[in-house]
């Protein structure tokens, strides 16, 4: 089973390489005795992040959740990298495919398909709904130090 290898590790930052998309299906996540999801990996722990998760996950063909899910107070993005699929949300569904990106709030009811014949290949942000306000959108201060590569 693939590992996600660490880059680099600072004080402030962590870097790590999940490899290319297209090895994506070499991953397999155990959620418990006999719950196996393949071509899906989580990343949030392996960079040190303290308030989202993420996930990347590769669907074969054909291929789907297999389950609905909810949360009790994570929202979720859900951007598609490549391929083509159907999303489901409340028993809504609706087309996907590269440049889509879906957020479904905690009690949304989801689940993702390919409907495709290439891979669909998704990046999944998990973080706490009903957190970010318009004061974060100015969070970022621009540093008057150059840049030195």
């Amino acid at each position: 089973m693939k590992k996600i290898e660490t880059l680099a590790a600072g004080a402030n930052f962590a870097a790590v390489e999940t490899g290319k998309m297209n090895e994506l299906g070499d991953y397999v996540l155990e959620l418990g005795p006999g719950v196996r999801i393949p071509g899906k990996v989580f990343g949030g722990a392996a960079v040190g992040a303290t308030g989202a998760e993420f996930s990347l996950q590769r669907f074969a063909p054909g291929a789907e959740t297999g389950f609905l899910h909810t949360h009790k107070t994570h929202e979720e993005l859900y951007f598609f990298l490549s391929g083509r699929g159907e999303f489901q949300v409340d028993g809504q569904c609706f087309p996907v495919g590269e440049g889509s990106v879906v957020r479904v709030a905690p009690a949304g009811r989801r689940s993702v398909r390919n409907v495709g014949a290439e891979p669909l290949t998704m990046l999944c942000v998990q973080y706490r709904g009903a957190t970010f306000t318009p004061a974060d959108a100015a969070d970022g201060e621009i540093l008057p130090d150059p840049v030195v590569w």
